[in-house]
């Protein structure tokens, strides 16, 4: 009776410390390569991003803060890069999950007469195939890389709506500066109409021409001032600012980009740096990991165990195996083919994009080479000739040689001119904007994303054309 008391403490205690061991020391696998990498690029991001796991102080906002500082308010505070972050943390927690073995199963069986005649309880451990678990890890690192790359893309598109709104201000401000400025012209040609008509040189028509003009002016900077406000609630959204929160400070200087593209550099920077590019160069590798993958499921998976019966005397052991059988050869192929069709999706979406960013850089350098000839024309000839037009039709009313309808019409011809240059100005910032942010990957300084990798950097140094704000 003694030995078999014996027997069971000694059945109890094996049992215990196999369960101690797989408990607190098999519980943590090895960190797979990938893995390691993918846990130290988070760590970089999150310690200028999320340090600690907190969403650290925001910049002050006030009238004099500079683009950057608008800039950095909007990565840390935007939700959706917020969200893409996030998105990003969990693949990487997921790799952890795919490269890790399954979980171990505690079993307990008993066989009963009359009486329990036997007590067996033991541990089962899964193993699967060969090479399985890596090509899983490998498909979660790459599925990591897409999320990454996700979340570079939302930086980039936040800092890109951030810059728009800011540049669609200032073309408002600048648009009402100059109607204003107008319309205090069109009162002293109204004043001078008015002294004309006193002397009897022209009729009181000129009159009510310079008042209709005044009355369109007026009309159209109220007009404008009240699109102030759909415009302050795209720079608040920009912001990632809530309904809640009060308005920020409509900036009070506004800071001009300055770049000389060089087409060919930029497009090659686009290639190697564009976020939405690596994500499918990224895909196609979780792709082919999955195509491994799919080849790996013919080899089989084992199963190990151990019970023991607690009641006998001496202690019965009951070692156990099983290997799966993978003898369905249409499921088999019909998992390769898939894994196949999949990963040929992925290049074709790898091109498709490749295209598509040719394309989009060709239009928007396009864009950009025309506002410049277009802006340059308006700036060194049209807007000083329309100017000197309107000082010389100006004097030759007041000499009585050209009729009212010729004045207002120099003055209209300036006031279109400054209008168009000023709106060319804004659509080269947010060109310049588009190229830099959307369609090179170039992103502003102080971006809490990952340095670029010495091959995108040596496209990006390769190209002369360099980018301020």
């Amino acid at each position: 009776m003694n030995g078999h008391k014996t027997g069971q403490k000694a059945l109890l205690g094996i049992l215990s410390a196999g369960l101690s061991i797989l408990l607190l020391a098999g519980c943590k696998g090895v960190q797979q390569p990938s893995e390691r990498q993918a846990r130290e690029n988070l760590s970089s991001v999150s310690r200028q991003y999320r340090p600690e796991g907190r969403r650290p102080q925001a910049p002050n906002l006030g009238a004099n803060t500079t683009l950057s500082g608008f800039l950095a308010y909007a990565l840390l505070n935007e939700p959706r890069v917020e969200a893409a972050y996030f998105d990003w943390a969990a693949s990487v927690e997921n790799i952890t999950t795919e490269r890790s073995l399954p979980d171990p199963q505690l079993t307990f069986q008993m066989y009963i007469a009359r009486v329990v005649t036997s007590v067996m309880p033991g541990l089962m451990q899964e193993f699967p195939g060969p090479g399985k678990r890596g090509m899983r890890a490998k498909a979660a690192s790459a599925a990591s890389q897409v999320r990454y790359f996700d979340f570079e893309n939302a930086v980039l598109q936040t800092a890109f709506a951030l810059k728009r709104a800011y540049y669609r201000l200032w073309f408002l401000n600048e648009n009402i500066k100059i109607n204003r400025q107008m319309l205090n012209l069109l009162a002293e040609l109204e004043q001078s109409a008015r002294g004309q008509n006193a002397v009897g040189k022209v009729t009181l028509q000129d009159v009510y021409r310079a008042q209709i003009e005044e009355d369109r002016l007026s009309n159209e900077i109220a007009n404008l001032e009240d699109s102030r406000h759909p415009l302050r609630a795209e720079f608040k959204a920009a912001l990632g600012m809530t309904r809640e929160q009060p308005d920020p400070p409509e900036p009070a200087q506004f800071e001009a980009t300055t770049m000389e593209l060089a087409p060919e550099q930029l497009l090659a920077v686009a290639f190697a740096r564009n976020p939405q590019l690596k994500a499918m160069e990224a895909q196609v590798r979780q792709a082919q990991a999955s195509l491994d993958l799919a080849y790996k499921v013919k080899v089989p998976d084992f199963s190990l165990g151990m019970s023991a019966d607690a009641l006998a005397s001496p202690t019965l052991y009951w070692p156990q195996a099983s290997i799966s059988l993978p003898l369905w050869r249409d499921k088999i192929a019909a998992q390769i083919a898939s894994a196949q069709a999949g990963r040929r999706a992925a290049q074709a979406r790898q091109t498709s994009g490749q295209i598509m960013v040719t394309a989009d850089f060709a239009v928007k350098s396009y864009d950009y080479r025309e506002i410049t000839r277009n802006l340059s024309l308006l700036q060194d000839k049209l807007i000083p000739k329309a100017r000197k037009s309107l000082e010389i039709a100006r004097a030759g009313y007041l000499a009585g040689q050209i009729d009212f309808f010729n004045l207002t019409d120099a003055e209209r011809t300036l006031l279109n001119f400054q209008l168009e240059e000023v709106e060319a100005r804004t659509r080269r910032e947010i060109v310049l904007a588009d190229l830099s942010l959307s369609v090179a990957g170039m992103a502003p300084e102080g971006s809490p994303i990952l340095p670029p990798s010495p091959g995108d950097a040596a496209a990006s140094s390769a190209a002369p054309g360099r980018l301020t704000r």
